[in-house]
């Protein structure tokens, strides 16, 4: 087995991966970076999701480089695309125009750019990518992490990663399993947390749906239906218990109030079609002749998978599901192509066309992976409860945290879940991250790098979206350079008030945002 050494290994290549491994780039550490799949990004790349962000994105909110992705992705299409001149000027384009977020984007675009991003410390020698990869076991010595080994899925061949510090940016918080780090998976008890909102019992199996995200476009008058998936007739006759009528049609649930949602492909009572939701590409920002369709990513309530879990089951289980999710998808698709209704009466719209190439090409033209909402995730010295953010229970504001790390903003967005339970969308107030729920209850040398930080099942609701991904991430790199570089370790950064002091000096010298300077909630 080949051995490689560096200072601070990332296992997972999603977007807090890269940010953290610019992060501790540029305070002069060697890094390694793991990626299972051939794309780095998480759930901006390889699962498809443009990003879910809040409403003052574009003016505070996030850090300075998240902030650079952004305006790199725009630069992209200005230079790259025949824009129109009018959305080429504009300041704040939308590729897509999708509904869901002010910067819908073709997910190879956030590729080319984060890429560009790491490059310079590549060239370096600072941080050497290896994808695609896949971690199999951790090596440990009391409450620290020594050593994983990670296999290569093309190359066959086992190569061991040793490291001072490790960083867990898996979208499954693999890294804590193997490494035995205490660790939660799906739902604490409200007697453990107090939450109002929490299970009456523990439930590991309370894990949110997964959703195999795919790229279509629409060219009327042609035939591009593909083979019926062998699972089609179990998802199209498939009604969920609480769910309005058939999980494949029109009618879906509200999440804020658990009401029928009636909403169609192309115009909708609400003024939010399907197709705008999350468009991708919208021909009125290109050149006359640029592209035959708008592109939009299906990431729909009808394609939410919460039929069996993920995390704390065998590799067997977990691969029936990860197929029947594809399943669920690619009937998606097939129900679209052949019957679902078209207010002209007719079924089915055929020239709905799947666009694997949007994915990169994989065998089936769904994303490379799913998108996953739940992880699991550390035992901190700190977890972040519902009562410290949920607006409801805090009518004069959140929890300050003196250990602020970076702040972030989103609804608490529970989607359906194996165990039964169906939607949580509640109001919450902008929020920080505090540097305790990044810091596990005992192991010294290893920080979450995601979704996987000390929250609890609620509150991951508001803490896994993109900019604060990246932001948990960035924390983690700087945090593991910093710790190197004074020879100490997360928990005494955070226990000793001078070092805590001087660590969020270097993040604020380095773009971080430790407080909103106004609050209003979401």
């Amino acid at each position: 087995m080949e051995v490689l050494r560096t200072d601070i290994a990332i296992i997972g290549g999603g977007l807090g991966a890269c940010a953290a491994a610019i992060a501790a780039a540029r305070l002069g550490r060697q890094v390694i970076l793991t990626e299972e799949t051939s794309w780095l990004g998480g759930q901006l790349t390889n699962q498809a999701v443009p990003p879910d962000e809040h409403p003052w994105i574009e003016a505070f909110g996030a850090t300075a480089s998240y902030r650079a992705l952004r305006n790199g992705i725009r630069d992209y299409y200005r230079r790259h695309t025949p824009l129109t001149p009018t959305a080429a000027a504009q300041a704040r384009l939308n590729p897509g125009n999708g509904w869901v977020s002010r910067i819908c984007h073709d997910p190879r675009v956030a590729v080319a750019v984060l890429h560009q991003m790491l490059a310079p410390y590549q060239l370096g020698g600072r941080v050497f990518v290896m994808h695609p990869h896949r971690p199999l076991a951790a090596w440990t010595h009391g409450d620290r992490v020594t050593g994983v080994a990670v296999r290569g899925l093309e190359s066959g061949r086992d190569a061991l990663i040793e490291a001072d510090m490790f960083i867990d940016a898996t979208p499954y918080g693999e890294l804590l399993e193997l490494a035995k780090v205490e660790h939660v998976v799906g739902a604490e008890s409200r007697e453990v947390t107090g939450e109002p909102h929490a299970a009456e019992r523990e439930d590991p199996r309370d894990q949110q749906a997964i959703t195999w995200c795919f790229a279509i476009e629409h060219r009327p008058g042609e035939d591009h239906t593909i083979d019926k998936p062998r699972q089609y007739e179990l998802w199209r006759d498939h009604r969920p218990p609480g769910w309005p009528g058939p999980l494949l049609s029109w009618t879906t649930v509200k999440p804020e109030t658990g009401e029928p949602l009636n909403r169609g492909l192309f115009e909708s009572p609400d003024g939010l079609p399907w197709w705008r939701y999350r468009r991708i590409l919208d021909r009125s920002n290109f050149e006359e002749g640029f592209a035959p369709s708008d592109v939009t990513v299906v990431n729909w309530p009808q394609n939410d998978y919460w039929f069996g879990p993920l995390i704390g089951v065998d590799r067997a289980e977990q691969a029936r599901n990860l197929e029947a999710a594809r399943q669920l998808s690619l009937s998606l698709l097939y129900w679209l192509q052949t019957e679902a209704p078209r207010p002209d009466g007719g079924a089915g719209y055929p020239g709905m066309r799947l666009r694997g190439d949007v994915m990169g090409q994989t065998p089936d033209g769904l994303a490379p992976a799913p998108y996953v909402r739940s992880s699991r995730r550390i035992r901190a010295e700190f977890t972040v409860l519902e009562q410290h953010i949920a607006h409801p229970l805090r009518p004069d504001g959140p929890e300050r945290f003196h250990d602020s790390v970076g702040i972030g903003s989103y609804r608490i967005d529970l989607h359906p879940r194996v165990s039964g339970a169906g939607y949580l969308d509640m109001g919450c107030w902008p929020f920080q991250i505090p540097l305790g729920s990044l810091i596990p209850v005992r192991v010294e040398n290893l920080l979450p790098g995601g979704k996987n930080l000390g929250v609890t099942n609620i509150t991951n609701g508001a803490y896994r979206m993109h900019p604060v991904e990246w932001n948990i991430g960035e924390a983690a790199g700087f945090l593991a350079a910093w710790c190197l570089e004074r020879r100490t370790t997360p928990r005494h950064v955070r226990n000793q008030a001078r070092h805590l002091e001087a660590f969020q000096a270097l993040l604020v010298r380095h773009g971080i945002e430790l407080a909103w300077p106004s609050l209003t909630p979401l």
